[in-house]
């Protein structure tokens, strides 16, 4: 779960902080990448629930660790992130009606503008450690979200696992952040005990 840290240290709360958050992201997105693969893709009702899902929990993430890190109007690019994942999730469920081509193209515009948006916030938080990860994320969203909209101009046949690689390669790049931050804790333990 999201959880809340209250130690005295500013750097080491935003870091345990940072630490939860990633770990949380990176169990949603590949219990969602399971699912579209074991579950969604032979039922369509489901895998529907599941796009339209999937950018209005990045908004309520984004959300919530804004307001734990100064709230949106501190955050700049999540508070955008946080708009344009609500406006994506009204789009897909819109989208839906029409295609899963038009639904493509909706998640490939989401991808391009939240990946920039995740990759200056992660310019805005180098200092708290385990970022690059986040900054290699953002750029590989806004590239994925090219290929999804020039994808969704094809006349392939398209379905929710066309989306679960994108949703699999960010559930690797939060675990792997999670995991920088846990391994540099460690670390600096032993060097401040020696203090």
């Amino acid at each position: 779960m999201l959880a809340m840290t209250n130690e005295s240290d500013p750097a080491r709360s935003s870091r345990a902080w940072l630490k939860s958050y990633y770990f949380t992201r990176f169990a949603v997105s590949a219990a969602w990448v399971v699912l579209a693969f074991a579950v969604a893709k032979t039922m369509p009702l489901v895998a529907a629930l599941m796009l339209v899902a999937y950018p209005a929990w990045d908004a309520v993430a984004n959300f919530i660790d804004a307001q734990r890190t100064g709230g949106l109007s501190r955050n700049k690019p999540q508070l955008l992130n946080f708009i344009i994942s609500v406006i994506t999730t009204v789009a897909v469920a819109l989208a839906l009606g029409r295609s899963m081509n038009a639904v493509l193209a909706v998640f490939g515009i989401w991808a391009v503008l939240s990946g920039i948006f995740q990759l200056a916030t992660a310019m805005r938080r180098w200092k708290s450690g385990a970022q690059w990860a986040m900054v290699l994320s953002g750029a590989q969203s806004a590239l994925a979200g090219i290929f999804f909209v020039k994808m969704a101009g094809g006349a392939e046949t398209i379905d929710i696992t066309d989306v679960a690689p994108y949703a699999a390669f960010g559930s690797f790049y939060f675990i792997v952040s999670a995991i920088w931050l846990t391994v540099s804790e460690a670390r600096r333990k032993p060097a401040q005990a020696l203090r």
